[in-house]
């Protein structure tokens, strides 16, 4: 690689972000051409969750569609993405050396988190791809440190993607339209994250729950929000990619950190 990879996180919204007519779907479209072509992707997705870290093993991952109700298409789409066991292999030897215990998984599959954003941003499905779960009962500062230990991933090719939601109370998600205005709690939030992950708050980040606005009617679990802290933790400046709403109550904001 010329250049070391940016890290992102970015908010994958419900699976028909595929199907959507909405800027968000637009925003992925782009965002794969305007990234330098990585020779892998880890994915830390918000739908594996575990009580260690555990890093996917499949050669060939099936995709999963691990949600219920939505339109037939969506269980007709297929991401046929290759593994990298190599690339695995670097990720989980990464994470020991930093003290983490970390399992592997030779089954697991792409769930939507991963290969609902990865459709857009790159539909050839050629790029191989590597999943990393989140620890729901762990803090922050947990997931920050891994991606602190992944940081070297940046520089060999590998792009990190943190795969969550700026915003996600699904309560308020369900029985609006896609294009509803922002409900102020979700705004009020989102204009914090983003001025915080901008001018790099970190501690204040890290401590969401007490600093951010609504926090925890924003994010109610925390799955949704961990990947940001793997991403922010593997290093650089952050910048704010994208900003735009679904649903009223989802913030699609995105980041990087270069």
């Amino acid at each position: 690689m010329s250049s070391r990879l940016p890290a992102l996180f970015v908010s994958h919204g419900a699976p028909t972000i595929i199907i959507d007519d909405c800027p968000t779907r637009d925003f992925l479209t782009q965002l794969g051409t305007s990234i330098e072509k990585p020779r892998a992707i880890l994915c830390v997705t918000a739908h594996w969750t575990t009580r260690e870290p555990r890093v996917s093993m499949h050669p060939a991952p099936p995709t999963i569609y691990d949600f219920g109700g939505f339109p037939d298409e969506l269980y007709a789409l297929s991401y046929p993405a290759p593994g990298d066991p190599i690339v695995s292999k670097r990720v989980m030897t990464l994470l020991s050396g930093a003290g983490f215990t970390v399992e592997k998984d030779m089954a697991r599959g792409l769930d939507h988190g991963t290969w609902a954003p990865l459709m857009l941003m790159y539909p050839e499905a050629a790029i191989p791809v590597i999943q990393l779960s989140v620890q729901p009962h762990l803090s922050p500062e947990h997931h920050l440190a891994m991606g602190k230990a992944l940081q070297p991933l940046r520089d060999e090719g590998v792009l990190i993607i943190g795969s969550g939601s700026s915003t996600h109370n699904l309560r308020d998600f369900f029985g609006r339209k896609l294009a509803a205005e922002p409900l102020p709690y979700a705004r009020e939030f989102t204009e914090w994250l983003k001025e915080v992950v901008v001018n790099g708050r970190t501690d204040e980040l890290l401590d969401y729950l007490q600093q951010g606005p609504h926090a925890a009617r924003n994010h109610p679990t925390p799955e949704h929000f961990l990947p940001l802290f793997v991403a922010l933790g593997s290093g650089g400046t952050g910048t704010l990619l994208h900003d735009a709403y679904t649903y009223g109550a989802i913030s699609m904001a995105a980041f990087s950190w270069l």
